[in-house]
């Protein structure tokens, strides 16, 4: 359903990146329902997009059998529902990722639990 705002909303955002300790990026995992929703991380501006991959994944995604199969080589990325490359030497400022930044990943051949997309 629609909804159409009788007037505009005058108020200042409350989320706004001075008010975390370090920007939010949320990352999703394709066709891996048994993580329903993308994690919301807070993550420096300067932490390097490889230990994104190296590091912090690992300890969120790590549980599910696929993650250990991953070719990090072969994985596609979208930012904000577009299609981008990642440079794993740059940091997450240097490659457009702030502050609400949704990333996807997803992993050709890796679908989930048997097939399953969980």
């Amino acid at each position: 359903m629609t909804v159409t705002a009788l007037k505009p909303y005058s108020f200042p955002p409350r989320d706004t990146v001075e008010k975390f300790p370090a920007p939010l990026v949320y990352v999703g995992w394709e066709d891996h329902l048994m993580f329903p929703a993308p994690f919301c991380l807070p993550l420096p501006p300067d932490t390097p997009f490889g230990a994104l991959t190296a590091q912090i994944l690992p300890s969120i995604y790590g549980s599910h059998p696929d993650f250990a199969r991953i070719d990090w080589s072969g994985a596609q990325w979208t930012m904000g529902g577009e299609p981008f490359t990642p440079s794993p030497e740059k940091s997450l400022a240097e490659n457009g990722i702030g502050h609400k930044t949704l990333i996807r990943f997803r992993t050709p051949g890796l679908n989930g639990i048997k097939g399953s997309c969980s």
